[in-house]
């Protein structure tokens, strides 16, 4: 079985950010390895974990652990998403943080 993709993650993270918000909830927290370990358990795919993760992050988003290295590719990393406003117009993490 093939590792999934930055891209599958991509969507997968898209898709929890749609689940939290209609729950009502403001945010939610993700951590790089639990959800490998959730998706592909006994897969190590953490560098595209931890992509998708940043490739997601909106303009209010932030680091609750960010790693030292500058590749920011750890399972350390956890990242709080909110969710209560998920507007095509907010801004990427990175182009707000630029």
């Amino acid at each position: 079985m093939a590792k999934k993709t930055q891209m599958e993650y991509v969507e997968i993270i898209n898709q929890m950010k749609l689940e939290n918000q209609a729950k009502g909830w403001l945010w939610f927290e993700l951590n790089a390895k639990d959800l490998n370990e959730e998706i592909e358990p006994k897969v190590s795919n953490v560098t595209a974990v931890c992509k998708a993760m940043l490739e997601t992050m909106l303009e209010g988003d932030h680091f609750i652990v960010e790693p030292k290295i500058k590749s920011k590719v750890s399972g350390a990393l956890r990242v709080r998403y909110y969710v209560d406003n998920l507007s095509p117009e907010r801004r990427t993490y990175a182009e707000a943080n630029a």
